[in-house]
């Protein structure tokens, strides 16, 4: 049977479009009390109007001391996060090693795998006293399977994955599970980063944002028991 999400409190980093903000209104239609956080304000506002239920916060992933206020002003305003998404990332055109540049590179490190680290070690002490929790990173087939998305981001796909096993290993023993979701194409804002943006034909064979959070939510479901250390989702027709 799977669990009840009900009143746990969840805390999405990167939800103001995509995956994380599909993600966020998931959890809340089952139950649970979710922060929302990511850069940009008026997204969260526009998520908010939309699901009045969610908290929101304006937080830069980037930032250690953002992450660190973020994960204290979840804990003070909902309670101890349960669940933790990690869902921030961007990539760039400028993506060849041709183009790449040390500050593109610093960049996509940053937002990509950094934010996962400074979020991460906000919250796991409380969880370890716990004896609970569960962080679910969204990584991509990128991180597993080489391909053209370009040597920064895979990179910090590739060590975003290696993070979350890494995690798993160390801190099972207090009871916190990970997972590292890794999809193949989705149709999001981060396709407007690509030197040339997938056709209509492509993006109508794409996963959609809601698949991915569907999945997301599946795994949060899974009793403490179970862990699902990594998992590919791609479309079926590419």
């Amino acid at each position: 049977m799977p669990v009840s999400l009900e009143k746990q409190v969840v805390l999405v980093v990167g939800a103001s479009s995509g995956i994380g903000r599909e993600t966020a209104v998931a959890f809340a239609k089952e139950g649970a009390r979710v922060m929302a956080a990511a850069r940009r304000a008026d997204r969260l506002k526009a998520l908010k109007d939309e699901v009045p239920s969610i908290e929101t916060a304006v937080a830069d992933a980037g930032d250690l001391a953002s992450m660190q206020r973020l994960a204290e002003e979840t804990r003070a305003r909902l309670g101890d996060i349960d669940i933790l998404v990690y869902n921030t990332g961007t990539n760039v055109k400028d993506r060849a090693l041709t183009r790449l540049t040390p500050a593109i590179w610093d960049m996509m490190l940053t937002t990509n795998l950094n934010g996962a680290y400074y979020i991460t070690s906000a919250v796991l002490p409380r969880m370890r006293e716990r004896k609970s929790g569960h962080i679910i990173f969204v990584a991509s087939i990128s991180g597993i399977v080489p391909d053209v998305s370009g040597a920064a981001y895979q990179a910090a796909k590739r060590g975003l994955i290696g993070f979350a096993h890494a995690i798993r290993v160390e801190e099972r023993e207090h009871g916190i599970r990970t997972c590292a979701i890794c999809p193949g194409l989705v149709d999001t804002e981060i396709l407007e980063n690509r030197p040339v943006k997938p056709g209509p034909e492509i993006l109508a064979k794409a996963l959609q944002p809601g698949d991915v959070a569907e999945a997301i939510l599946a795994v949060a479901k899974l009793p403490a028991r179970v862990a699902v250390p990594e998992m590919q989702i791609m479309p079926t027709v590419l």
